[in-house]
């Protein structure tokens, strides 16, 4: 069937570094660091058509002595701006806020003190993490907060810090560990399920119990965390490459950051190789890749390839999250066992868990 023409994207990604001077377990970055004569300057970035919102992220971004001036040319091209970091570094953090007053800071924290530190392989981390934060809040930093990726090892700890999120008015975000070129890893895998699942149910009743809309729409895609974890395909079909992409410090150009080689890997273009965004985004390469996404045999559930399609399908998603709410009003909880599946057009191959195409 023919593809309706592609429209230009909303959402970026720019991946500044593969530097990074945590040594977390569940990822490998910190082993494959890239050379900082090798990644993207950023008067490179000012290819990058008008976005609704831009992510930069690492490694960790705040090794690059240039960050500021990266942000700089995200703000002229997106009206919000969110840096991923370990918070390692508060004092950075704070001159990058009094520069840029409305950034957004996303600190990722992967439990309490000793499970933080001893995933992300530093003694300190916990504590510099929270320093920023409260460094962040203090300064009326309004687009802040912390998100955990759930392992084997840290899930019970995900209430905790969902709580101290609450005490503190931070965002709280979720993720579970995945496998791919991203993060050099292939053995990322959930064996304890049924531990790891009842912590997210209970997240997902206590999203519900909130009152703030937004809170209801991240219990779903909490159950698309369990729903993953189980084995299934996703909830909602992936679209990566159309709404969303990501820069490599190289300037490749991907649709997403959950792919491997194993499967498949392939790329859209790259900025130092075009004249023009459109020339890459409208190329024959490019729809070649979206084409390897609708058949694309992972079931990743992350939120930036997540998020584009439950906006999209909010017809579908909505009526979840309405009866869902209503349970809860009535004091009762959602089965997290009992997944909802929205056909939408997508290919049946998409998400199958195949081992080769």
């Amino acid at each position: 069937m023919p593809q309706a023409k592609v429209a230009l994207p909303t959402d970026v990604s720019v991946i500044t570094t593969y530097r990074c001077q945590m040594r977390c377990k569940m990822c490998n970055i910190w082993k494959n660091p890239t050379k900082p004569e090798e990644e993207i300057a950023p008067k490179d970035l000012e290819i990058l058509p008008k976005l609704k919102f831009a992510n930069v992220t690492g490694g960790e971004p705040f090794l690059r002595e240039d960050l500021q001036e990266i942000v700089e040319v995200l703000y002229t091209k997106a009206d919000r701006v969110v840096i991923s970091t370990s918070g390692y570094y508060p004092d950075r953090v704070v001159a990058m806020a009094k520069r840029f007053p409305n950034i957004g800071v996303r600190v990722s924290i992967e439990g309490m003190e000793a499970t933080n530190n001893d995933l992300r392989g530093h003694d300190d981390g916990f504590e510099r993490g929270l320093k920023t934060l409260r460094e962040l809040h203090l300064m009326g930093v309004k687009d802040i907060g912390f998100g955990q990726t759930l392992s084997n090892k840290n899930s019970h700890d995900l209430i905790p810090l969902y709580e101290l999120a609450k005490t503190m008015n931070l965002e709280f975000a979720t993720a579970a560990f995945h496998n791919s070129f991203y993060f050099h890893k292939q053995d990322n895998l959930i064996d304890n399920k049924e531990e790891v699942c009842a912590n997210i149910a209970k997240l997902v009743d206590r999203l519900l119990k909130e009152n703030h809309p937004k809170a209801w729409f991240r219990a779903f895609f909490n159950l698309g965390l369990i729903n993953y974890i189980q084995g299934n395909r996703r909830l909602l079909p992936c679209e990566a490459g159309t709404v969303n992409f990501f820069i490599e410090p190289n300037g490749d150009v991907y649709p997403c950051n959950g792919l491997e080689e194993r499967y498949w890997k392939d790329r859209m273009g790259n900025i130092h190789e075009a004249s023009s965004f459109e020339e890459i985004w409208f190329s024959e390469q490019a729809d070649k890749v979206r084409a390897q996404v609708r058949t694309c045999p992972k079931n990743c559930w992350m939120v930036g390839t997540a998020a584009p399609v439950m906006k999209k399908y909010m017809r579908h998603v909505g009526p979840w999250v309405a009866k869902a709410k209503l349970k809860s009003l009535l004091g009762r909880k959602v089965d997290c066992s009992c997944f909802p599946k929205f056909d939408v057009g997508q290919d049946a191959r998409q998400g199958d868990l195949r081992t080769t195409l």
